[in-house]
């Protein structure tokens, strides 16, 4: 049995990549507020907020990626 998936052209089309980029911002956008907030005494859960920021960030991040690499966009 031969690679299969290895040799897969992924691929998405421009709209794609711009649907996945401005999702990618926004969750840029909602960890930049989560961030905001860990530092306002009168909420709590600071380290939980800090933690979602985080996650928001990484997800974010690797949608952008992947709109720029296979979503042609930019």
């Amino acid at each position: 049995m031969g690679r299969i998936g290895m040799n897969v052209v992924v691929g998405f089309a421009h709209q794609t990549g711009v649907k996945l980029a401005e999702v990618g911002f926004l969750l840029v956008l909602i960890a930049g507020v989560w961030l905001v907030s860990t530092q306002i005494p009168q909420l709590r859960m600071s380290k939980a907020r800090t933690i979602v920021a985080g996650v928001a960030l990484a997800i974010g991040g690797l949608l952008l990626i992947i709109a720029t690499h296979w979503g042609h966009f930019g």
